[in-house]
């Protein structure tokens, strides 16, 4: 019974980076439409950087549900 109570606060635990990634992403895409109607003319290159900084924190928050998954599944 402890193991299945440690899977469950480890799993618990590596979802918790899932509350960073939201705001995170918040943060890209504020920062993103902030500066497209600052300066609209740069939006094709502002665009790209903000796809590029959103895939990369939506990988943060994918590696911590295959962690999750992993200690409650593997073992």
């Amino acid at each position: 019974m402890e193991v299945e109570a440690a899977k469950m606060i480890g799993a618990g635990l590596a979802v918790i980076a899932l509350a960073g990634v939201g705001v995170g992403i918040g943060n890209i895409f504020s920062a993103l439409v902030t500066s497209i109607a600052r300066n609209p003319a740069a939006r094709s290159e502002v665009f790209g950087i903000g796809i590029l900084g959103f895939a990369l924190t939506e990988a943060i928050a994918l590696f911590a549900l295959v962690v999750a998954l992993l200690l409650l599944f593997a073992l």
